[in-house]
């Protein structure tokens, strides 16, 4: 049974994103950068996402519905873990549009990159999120768990 079986597209496609998606990203991108106030700008969306595809910076898993149309995205940053001396994926970005939202499109995008890095070899992900961010629940439910152990610290120039 596939896991994106429970979710109310029953026609949904999770995809990973090329430049030739750009146009259905780029939107979704400028959406979730305007959810964490930031000024819209398509063309520096594009730009960015572009670069990060081209150079292969990052790996981005694009929701669509049966007509194509983006539904979310997930966006993961590589790592390494000396420790582990294995990868690790940074979940820096996760966006579902309103009308994704309560369908599972979060859900199964979650679900996509867990496979994703499991396939991999990587030893995981890990995320940051807003003590207040309301998909916390989802997180939990999915098997992702709060570190408790571990302050991050951050610098900023």
């Amino acid at each position: 049974m596939s896991y994106f079986q429970f979710l109310k597209f029953s026609s949904m496609q999770i995809i990973r994103a090329t430049t030739s998606h750009l146009e259905t990203l780029t939107p979704l991108f400028n959406g979730y950068r305007a959810f964490y106030k930031q000024a819209p700008n398509l063309d520096a969306a594009n730009k960015f996402l572009r670069k990060r595809l081209e150079s292969n910076d990052s790996v981005i898993f694009l929701a669509l519905d049966a007509a194509g149309n983006g539904l979310g995205f997930t966006q993961l940053y590589p790592l390494f873990s000396s420790v582990s001396m294995q990868r690790t994926y940074v979940l820096n970005d996760l966006f579902v549009t309103e009308k994704g939202r309560g369908a599972g499109v979060g859900a199964a995008l979650l679900k996509q990159v867990q496979h994703f890095a499991s396939e991999s070899g990587s030893k995981g992900l890990t995320l940051e999120t807003a003590v207040n961010n309301p998909a916390q629940h989802l997180y939990r439910k999915l098997g992702w768990v709060q570190d408790t152990v571990v302050n991050h610290y951050t610098w900023e120039v």
